[in-house]
């Protein structure tokens, strides 16, 4: 198979745990036989320092054209005090609209290894393996109208959360089309006591659900999921809710799994002719410019996006197994960064590259 991959390294530790990322994905190339084309492009602090834009057009050109988009993080803190729409994050924002990624798929697993990472009791965390399920074009994030007003007699900020129907509609069947192949379990998380957008959120939900009797819906309030995600975790097989929430609860995700840095993430769009989706891939974590240029940020969620990557939008589900089988070997074998705690030195971010290379 031709896999023709756009690679955005983007800002401070983007470009290391990239690079590694790329490492594993030319070794599974090889391994299978696939015809690797990468092509590098700018988004993020970077491009604004290169180009005067979060997003160049030149980005958005070679995102549409490429099967994946592999990315690895953006935001720099000399940017934090510009208004948000000059800012990296909103390069971000550009190229998901532009792709028409819709859904954000994080990955949430517990490993033996790391069960001491955790701030949880083991047996809390031991057996989590969830996905959660974000919407990603509408909700607080884009509704309208919104802004800082200062007309009146004291300043007053504005933002709208809005849904429509097909909004929910279509990310509430990949939830469900996901949970199908999993243990067949769909949580809908809303706040459906408060907010009219939730109530509607609810109502599309129970009306999707009649297309999948074979899987298990219940609700939850976004307050009462937020608890049994610590509480109980291994409750949960596919999570769906809006685009807020699911931001604030896959990162509480984040404690299940030993550190940030391990959860990996799909921004998902719309079915190819040939049956794998569109998509966007890139680690959880953020920039971390305190730790960037030091050899030593965890490049584990950025190899967990390559697993993904292979199998969503190539579908290559053995390669991505094998991807997982690899990361799982090294994490056992204590060959990891200081973020997991390991027993003896730490390992740098090349040497945990290179030792996933080797596994596989």
């Amino acid at each position: 198979m031709n896999l023709n991959i756009l690679v955005l390294p983007g800002d401070g530790i983007g470009t290391e745990v990239t690079a590694e990322a790329v490492r594993v994905l030319e070794v599974v190339c090889q391994k299978w036989g696939h015809t690797l084309n990468l092509k590098d492009a700018l988004l993020g602090g970077i491009a604004i320092h290169k180009t005067g834009t979060p997003f160049p057009a030149e980005t958005e050109k070679l995102a549409l054209e490429a099967d994946a988009v592999l990315m690895g993080a953006v935001g720099l803190p000399e940017f934090d005090e510009w208004p948000p729409e000059k800012r990296p994050e909103r390069g971000l924002l550009g190229i998901r609209k532009a792709m028409g990624v819709f859904a954000n798929l994080r990955p949430v697993r517990s490993y033996k290894a790391l069960l001491d990472s955790s701030p949880l009791k083991n047996h809390l965390v031991d057996g989590v393996d969830m996905i959660i399920v974000r919407e990603l074009n509408g909700g607080i994030y884009y509704g309208t109208p919104r802004g800082i007003y200062t007309d009146g007699p004291e300043p007053r900020a504005v933002n709208t959360m809005a849904y429509t129907q097909s909004e929910i509609d279509r990310v509430t069947r990949m939830g469900f089309e996901l949970a199908r192949k999993r243990r067949k379990k769909l949580t809908s998380v809303d706040k459906s006591n408060v907010l009219e957008t939730s109530q509607l959120w609810r109502r599309v939900v129970v009306e999707v659900a009649k297309d999948y009797p074979d899987v298990e819906l219940d609700h939850l309030l976004v307050d009462n999921c937020a608890m049994q995600l610590v509480l109980n975790p291994k409750r949960f097989d596919v999570l769906v809710t809006e685009n807020m929430f699911g931001d604030i609860l896959s990162d509480e995700g984040a404690i299940l799994a030993g550190s940030i840095g391990m959860l990996p993430s799909a921004s998902i769009g719309a079915k190819k002719p040939n049956g794998a989706w569109t998509g966007l891939y890139e680690p959880v974590h953020g920039s971390a410019p305190d730790i960037a240029g030091q050899n030593k940020a965890n490049p584990f969620g950025a190899i967990g996006s390559v697993a993904a990557l292979l199998e969503y939008s190539f579908g290559l589900v053995e390669e991505a197994a094998a991807v997982n089988r690899a990361t799982e070997a090294v994490l056992t074998s204590g060959r990891v960064t200081a973020d997991l705690k390991p027993a003896g030195t730490p390992a740098t971010t090349q040497q945990v590259g290179e030792a996933v290379c080797q596994a596989l």
